[in-house]
């Protein structure tokens, strides 16, 4: 059977029909080489990643080189592969992904893992790198997000990058394409691969456990395992993004087209990782954003436009840019999305720019209820600046404001955590405005690699459901609606991501028993995670305790360039709850990240 085939006997068969407009069709036989570019999720998930679709336009626009993409299958399309013993397929060129020389893996988030699987195991690709050595298998290559601690699924894959991919995945490319041509000794390319900068290899590393089983080091096997510096684009303004972006048949999650105009925050939130992980703060200019968007939008049709960022509104241009949009917009009812909005950062005139063609929601993320709490977290926002910004946003026209938090974070109490329904009461009655409503998101603190916080103990079960149903209680009545994260995607996830390479086999057994996708919280089944932990004799209740400052860590290997001393320095700074100030606005907090020579703000 083809493909094609399957899909009227599937449930959303546009997920797989390829061919979206703007989707590059190359000759297969031209090509050089061939990547697949895998987002492990649905489609409607991966479709909505930027990153992949930076990395199709810019490997499609090398004259040798072929980018298709794949995303995870459903549960239905699985059955019928399998049923029928067919191999999964890229998009546009419907051939096997075993057919292609890289298969390049988005590693977003830890609850993808067992896609992954899925993934390898309908192309079939033998899991693990060391068994695929001798026979003709793609180059898996990890990165993204999760590659800042790749531990838990580091077997799996010949090269991770960790970092920027924009000018690192065309050097990768051009090494495979050599290599292919020359030889095919694996591993003559897995140490070429390991001279570029970012590029880390997991199999010339050993990891070494304690008499108990807790993890003691990675050792390198050969001289080229050293520790590998994550790469680092120096300007944004250079970078290359699609003017032909790709339109999905159906509805995805961010269903809008979305403009990177700046990557890297230094608010300096200290249970953020992304405002470590992608420092320093790179800022296109207004001209090449306008650029971008007049051809991205005039390509594909969108409505509505996201200037993306991880704090949108500390973008210098802001509301300059805002005005110039929503002039040339507005006629055409095409609408403007801010997501990412700091609670600082509003004002009246961007409010009012925002509304011009139509109200698209408001976000705001005090993170935590009590003022005690946000001095903690560096959040660096009162709650008189809150109450005054939630009373413009009801004011100004919008009836609805989500407020997200956290519960969990390090110090927290029960008096913190009963702030938290208090708090979004006060919101509520900031304006006496009618009709307005309050949405409270929670969800449970999850300490990551690479944060002041990474050595902190995450809250048990047992304790995230006492709080998240105590804040139910609480936050009664028809102006309110409570939304909480699951707490066993929160457990899994603490897991995964300070997990070390044991978690592998418990992946992969957790797999076998039948994980599947489980982000989707009415997939997720954490009692097989636990048989497998126990069937493997892994204790998963230790990878959420506290950490030893001293300890060696499953990432130490990983440089972000913000330094180890940093971030204790910024750990003391929360028990002591103090300020550190961003340094866009003031002097520089010596975090390290910038060299001042290639590496530095650019605002």
């Amino acid at each position: 059977m083809k493909p094609t085939d399957f899909l009227p006997l599937i449930k959303k068969p546009s997920r797989y029909l390829g061919n979206e407009i703007n989707a590059c069709h190359k000759d297969w036989n031209e090509a050089s080489l061939r990547i697949a570019l895998i987002f492990p999720d649905l489609y409607e998930v991966g479709m909505s990643h930027l990153g992949l679709h930076i990395l199709y336009h810019i490997v499609n626009e090398i004259p040798w080189a072929l980018a298709d993409r794949a995303y995870c299958p459903d549960i239905d399309l699985e059955k019928f592969l399998r049923s029928e013993k067919v191999h999964l397929w890229a998009l546009e060129s419907r051939r096997s992904l075993r057919d292609f020389d890289i298969l390049a893996i988005t590693l977003p988030y830890e609850l993808c893992y067992t896609n992954i699987l899925t993934i390898l195991d309908l192309a079939d690709i033998p899991f693990r790198a060391e068994n695929r050595n001798k026979s003709k298998c793609p180059i898996i290559l990890g990165g993204g997000t999760c590659s800042v601690n790749p531990e838990p699924v580091a077997d799996l894959f010949d090269a991770i990058l960790i970092g920027d991919g924009e000018e690192a995945l065309p050097e990768i490319a051009s090494l495979v394409r050599d290599w292919q041509e020359t030889g095919n000794d694996k591993n003559e390319i897995l140490v070429a691969l390991s001279r570029i900068e970012g590029v880390y290899i997991p199999g010339f590393y050993r990891p070494k456990y304690q008499d108990d089983g807790s993890f003691a080091s990675l050792e390198p096997k050969r001289s080229e395992a050293t520790s590998i510096k994550r790469r680092i684009v120096s300007d944004l303004e250079k970078a290359p993004f699609p003017s032909r972006p790709l339109v999905p048949y159906a509805q995805i999650v961010h269903d809008r087209m979305g403009v990177e105009i700046a990557r890297g925050c230094t608010r300096g939130c200290r249970f953020c990782q992304a405002g470590i992980t992608y420092r320093p703060v790179r800022e296109r200019s207004p001209q090449k954003i306008i650029f971008l968007l007049e051809h991205a939008l005039a390509t594909s049709g969108w409505e509505e436009f996201s200037l993306l960022s991880l704090s949108t509104g500390d973008y210098k241009c802001l509301l300059p840019l805002l005005c110039t949009l929503m002039d040339h917009y507005m006629s055409e009812n095409v609408a403007v999305s801010l997501p990412s909005l700091r609670i600082g950062t509003l004002d009246p005139e961007i409010m009012q720019q925002i509304q011009r063609v139509r109200k698209t929601g408001f976000t705001l993320a005090p993170e935590a209820g009590s003022e005690r709490l946000r001095r903690v977290i560096n959040k660096g926002i009162t709650e008189h600046e809150l109450i005054d910004t939630a009373a413009k946003i009801y004011n100004i026209g919008w009836s609805n404001i989500k407020l997200y938090f956290m519960t969990g974070l390090p110090t927290e109490t029960m008096a913190d955590v009963l702030e938290i329904a208090e708090l979004a009461k006060r919101v509520l009655a900031s304006s006496s405005k009618r009709g307005k409503k309050v949405t409270v998101s929670v969800g449970t603190f999850v300490p990551k690699p690479h944060t002041p916080f990474q050595w902190e103990r995450q809250l048990s079960l047992r304790e995230s459901r006492e709080r998240l149903e105590l804040l139910k209680s609480k936050l009664k009545g028809r102006n309110f609606r409570y939304k909480w994260h699951d707490p066993f995607q929160s457990f899994l996830e603490g897991v995964f991501s300070r997990g070390d390479r044991r978690l592998t086999r418990v992946l992969c057994r957790a797999w076998e028993m039948g994980a599947r996708l489980d982000a989707w919280s009415d997939h997720l089944m954490l009692d097989l995670y636990e048989k497998a932990a126990v069937e493997e004799d892994v204790e998963l209740k230790k990878y959420i305790e506290a950490i030893d400052s001293k300890a060696f860590l499953p990432w130490d290997h990983i440089l972000t360039g913000v330094s180890h001393e940093y971030l204790l320095n910024e750990r003391e700074k929360a028990r002591e709850e103090t300020f550190t100030p961003d340094c866009r606005h003031g002097e520089c907090q010596a975090c390290e990240v910038c060299d001042f020579r290639h590496i530095r703000p650019l605002i």
